[in-house]
Formats: C-alpha cells, sequence, structure tokens
C-alpha cells in the first residue's frame, strides 16, 4: 500500500517514514504544504491513505485535506498534530479526515490505526476481480486466468496487470506506470518498465489470450485485444 506523509518536523518525518517502510508501506513524505498539495492532488500517485500534519508551513493541512475531499479524492487521513482542543479535533474531522492523532504518540497506535483504515472489507476485495476480454485478474491472489488455463503473478505484474485491465485501451506513458506502481521515491529507470510489460507479454501469450500490450511509440503502451 502507498502512504502520503506530510510531516514538517524532518525528525520526525524521517522516523515515521522508516516505521511504515519497515511494516511494508510504500511512502512519499512532504515537509511543506505547498509541495504537499502537489502530491495529495496527483490522482495519478494513486495512494491508499495519507497521514497530515495539521500544522504545515505555506499551507495548513487542514486546507489540504479539504481540497483533496473537493477533488473527490475519498481516501482515509490520518491527521496527527499537537492542537488539543476538542473543537479542534471536530473542525479536523468535519473537514475531511477520518482519523485524528495527538502528539506526541506511540507508533505502534499509528501503525495500528493505519491498519483499521486499510483494512479491506469484502466489497473493495470483489473490485479488486476485474475482467476485460477473455481474460478475468484476481489482484487479491495474484492470479491471471482465461479461460480454463490461470497462471499466477510477481506482486508488480499484477499490480501493473491491474492498472491495464482497470482502464483497457487507455494509452499510459512509462512515467505514469512508475507513479502508479513504484511511487515518486522510487529510482526504477523507465526503460525498466519495458521489462515488466514483456513479462506480461509471455504471460497473455502462454494462456493464448485475444488480449494484448501495444506498444504505442514515442508515448507508452496500451491494452486491447483481438477480436477472433
Amino acid at each position: 500500500m502507498k502512504i502520503l506523509l506530510l510531516e514538517d518536523d524532518l525528525e520526525l518525518c524521517d522516523f515515521i517514514q522508516a516505521e511504515l517502510t519497515k511494516n511494508g508501506y510504500m511512502v512519499d513524505a512532504c515537509n511543506d504544504g505547498e509541495t504537499a498539495v502537489l502530491y495529495a492532488l496527483h490522482v495519478d500517485y494513486s495512494y491508499d491513505l495519507a497521514i497530515v500534519d495539521r500544522m504545515l508551513p505555506v499551507m495548513d493541512g487542514l486546507t489540504i485535506i479539504k481540497a483533496m475531499r473537493k477533488k473527490g479524492i475519498q481516501i482515509p487521513v490520518i491527521i496527527i498534530t499537537g492542537m488539543t482542543a476538542l473543537n479542534e479535533k471536530i473542525e479536523g474531522l468535519d473537514g475531511g479526515a477520518d482519523d485524528y492523532l495527538v502528539k506526541p504518540f506511540h507508533i505502534e497506535e499509528l501503525l495500528a490505526r493505519v491498519r483499521a483504515l486499510t483494512r479491506r472489507p469484502a466489497e473493495i476485495k470483489a473490485e479488486d476481480k476485474l475482467r476485460y476480454a477473455d481474460v478475468s485478474l484476481d489482484k487479491w491472489n495474484r492470479e491471471l486466468l482465461c479461460g480454463q488455463k490461470s497462471v499466477f503473478l510477481t506482486a508488480k505484474e499484477s499490480e501493473l496487470l491491474y492498472v491495464f485491465i482497470k482502464s483497457p485501451e487507455t494509452l499510459f506513458s512509462r512515467e505514469q506506470l512508475i507513479l502508479k506502481i513504484w511511487g515518486t521515491s522510487s529510482d526504477i529507470e523507465p526503460g525498466n518498465v519495458d521489462n515488466y510489460i514483456s513479462f506480461l507479454r509471455k504471460r497473455l501469450k502462454g494462456l493464448q489470450s485475444t488480449c494484448e500490450i501495444k506498444t504505442v511509440y514515442g508515448a507508452g503502451y496500451i491494452l486491447t485485444h483481438k477480436q477472433k
């Protein structure tokens, strides 16, 4: 899961990011509101949750949360803040936050709240089962099926194919795919995406699927299918 962390205390930010990463999360971190709002409102980054400091320089955290909600970004948001007054908590929750954690806090409590907000109900798991043409992808189990045949994918293969099947016949640039799969802090080169595309093409060919990932030279890739 990908988490956006907005915290201006550099030491605290580094600590939270390290702990989240240690627990298997992919984390993008920002330390001021001006930069943070660019990350928060960029839908291509595909975050699963945001942790937002209420008092950020340049633009405060609550303003960023309200902007996210106005744009239709409905991911869970946890406010972390030193503001303890009841009316401030109410303002934060009414402003679009899902949870409120007062500093100083134990990192175990923050991790528990992250787990609670990202726990998947059955209806969300169902959304991870997508179909296009003659294939279906169970992202949760990383299984790709075509007719009576099936193959298990690696984690990145599954995430990449999920992006294509969720928006078939849509052109994605290498840069867009990197943002969606690896995040902004990744050092993966655009050319490495070609390798994963090659892996997926072999998977589809092995299943004898009509689906194919076409290269649009100079632009990116698109998932389409051949009519039988």
